[in-house]
């Protein structure tokens, strides 16, 4: 574990580290955690980020999962749900041992074991979550999952408030895809992966 004071020394860090993940508090002094995040993404670093922070708004939520982040903790939480969420994330990345899977649907193919994501011949990068989320969906064709059940699935834990965190990583999906994305809306109830 490493820790930095600020967040001009939290991208130095991750530059020179290469973290199996990162905590970030939003309210880092100089560089704020958001920009640090922002500036990650923008460097084509997609390390996991876990957001810490104060505020529990879901405006601030939103803003921090379409920068890229792959989950958040609002002020005050145990340290034990904070490593809890870590190892979600960290599971997610590494993916099922012991098998490659190669799931494809229409012109999208998304290597599990490689944890790339090709729309036909162009490769997208997505975040950890955004990643789990497609696959989780692509690999049960059709079937609806509620909000709720995708953050069990996708997240590691269930929470009525952090719903609209789906809706977002879906719209994030969409923009990263484009017309090749197969999440389908089922309104009033949740997401599936359909075929064309």
């Amino acid at each position: 574990m490493h820790v930095e004071g600020n967040g001009a020394g939290a991208l130095l860090a991750a530059a020179r580290l290469a973290p199996a993940a990162v905590v970030l508090d939003v309210g880092l002094p100089g560089v704020d955690g958001v920009e640090v995040c922002r500036r990650l993404r923008a460097s084509g670093d997609w390390t996991p980020v876990l957001f810490v922070t104060a505020r529990d708004d879901e405006v601030d939520r939103i803003v921090g999962l379409e920068l890229g982040a792959d989950d958040y903790v609002t002020k005050p939480f145990s340290p034990r749900e904070l490593v809890a969420r870590i190892r979600a994330v960290l599971r997610r990345v590494a993916g099922p041992a012991g098998r490659e899977e190669v799931l494809a649907l229409g012109p999208v193919r998304v290597q599990v074991d490689r944890r790339r994501v090709q729309v036909e011949d162009r490769e997208v990068a997505l975040t950890s979550t955004e990643f789990a989320l497609l696959a989780h969906l692509m690999r049960t064709l059709s079937r609806v999952f509620t909000r709720e059940q995708l953050l069990g699935a996708v997240c590691g834990y269930t929470s009525a408030a952090g719903t609209r965190t789906v809706d977002v990583h879906v719209a994030q999906l969409r923009a990263k895809l484009g017309a090749a994305c197969p999440i389908r809306t089922v309104r009033g109830t949740g997401y599936a992966a359909e075929g064309p």
